[in-house]
């Protein structure tokens, strides 16, 4: 805007013949100098120097925004960038409409909690045809554990698409779309990623996802070491995201963090009637740390208390903090609950561990 030309701003043509004659040619040159210092360049009366000055900002300018305006925007560009629902209603209302595409979205817990089971179900929704709400895609699943289950996948789709599944040869359709990767070493999975850019490419791929991270990060040294490689791979995913322009969901492994801490939700009230201890031996925060935090753009926390599970929307431009209660069963995971119970304080990041220690999936 400041190399925009003062002849094509629709000033008077003799004052715009004057900048001219003077060699002042773009906004920046104009508005580089004080009225008083163009009254004398210009050799005009400071009354049209002011006017004309007027003209120039107010055309060269960017026009201001609202902090309303600003959000509605970025609304509509979540909007047309798209999302893909995870079939979870109070979940998908809070993320405005499910996991967005050209972002990260972490999925972050200790082990057996429901984060793979997550990311099973994704498969199935991306791949699922438009007419029955999926995206009609393929799928690249980063399988660092050897964790994925072909058959715990198919009894998902069974039971939660029961009208798509009975049609014969769509089980063995829906799983030809699912590309399973699965490294071994940090080397293979840096290998991984470089071959899954030209897959987003060459194929109709609709969702990545990796499964876990951490696993393959955590052992490849200690300290120092560790931080180098992480920090290219957390580079490269998030360009992975923005360039493909579809969801990327990367599960995480969770740390003990020893101390008798307090850690209780605040959220909770009469209503709840759920028992939680106020201090534990220990608790768990995610893996990888903050520099990988930071690249996330949505995080969802799965933790489990008093026999209970929580699936909590941690991190998100979008909507406040709020947890879920829900439940694994033979169609995946369900929320219990629709209506989420918003939080605050520590136990946003923090995650409930009662009895374990170390490190998790």
């Amino acid at each position: 805007m400041a190399n925009k030309l003062i002849s094509e701003m629709g000033l008077p043509k003799s004052i715009a013949n004057i900048f001219a004659a003077r060699n002042i040619h773009t906004a920046k040159d104009a508005l580089s100098l004080t009225e008083f210092e163009l009254t004398e360049l210009l050799d005009v009366g400071l009354a049209e120097v002011t006017t004309a000055v007027s003209s120039i900002s107010e055309i060269s300018c960017p026009p201001y925004q609202t902090a309303l305006s600003l959000l509605e925007q970025r609304m509509h560009n979540e909007y047309l960038a798209g999302h893909l629902p995870t079939r979870l209603k109070g979940l998908d209302a809070a993320l405005c409409g499910g996991i967005p595409f050209g972002v990260i979205t972490e999925l972050v817990g200790p082990a057996g909690i429901g984060k793979t089971q997550f990311c099973l179900k994704l498969s199935l929704l991306a791949s699922l045809p438009s007419s029955h709400g999926g995206l009609d895609g393929h799928v690249i699943y980063v399988d660092t554990e050897s964790k994925f289950s072909s058959r715990r996948m198919i009894e998902i789709g069974v039971n939660s698409f029961p009208e798509i599944f009975q049609i014969e040869g769509m089980a063995q359709q829906m799983a030809g779309r699912i590309l399973v990767l699965q490294p071994t070493t940090p080397t293979e999975f840096s290998e991984c990623l470089q071959k899954i850019k030209d897959s987003l490419l060459q194929h109709h791929m609709k969702l990545l996802v990796i499964d876990s991270m951490a696993a393959l990060v955590s052992g490849d040294g200690q300290g120092q070491c560790r931080q180098h490689p992480l920090g290219w791979h957390m580079t490269f995913i998030k360009s992975l995201a923005e360039f493909s322009r579809i969801p990327v969901v990367v599960t995480n492994q969770v740390r003990s963090h020893s101390g008798d801490d307090p850690f209780h939700y605040s959220f909770q009230d009469s209503r709840q009637n759920l028992d939680f201890p106020t201090t534990f031996d220990s608790h768990l925060v995610a893996a990888l740390g903050i520099p990988w935090a930071h690249a996330v753009s949505i995080r969802l926390v799965l933790e489990s208390k008093s026999g209970q599970r929580f699936i909590k929307l941690a991190k998100s431009s979008m909507s406040p903090p709020v947890a879920f209660t829900f439940a694994i069963s033979a169609s995946g995971i369900s929320l219990l609950h629709d209506d989420g119970i918003e939080m605050t304080g520590p136990e946003i990041n923090g995650i409930c561990g009662q009895g374990n220690s170390g490190l998790f999936d």
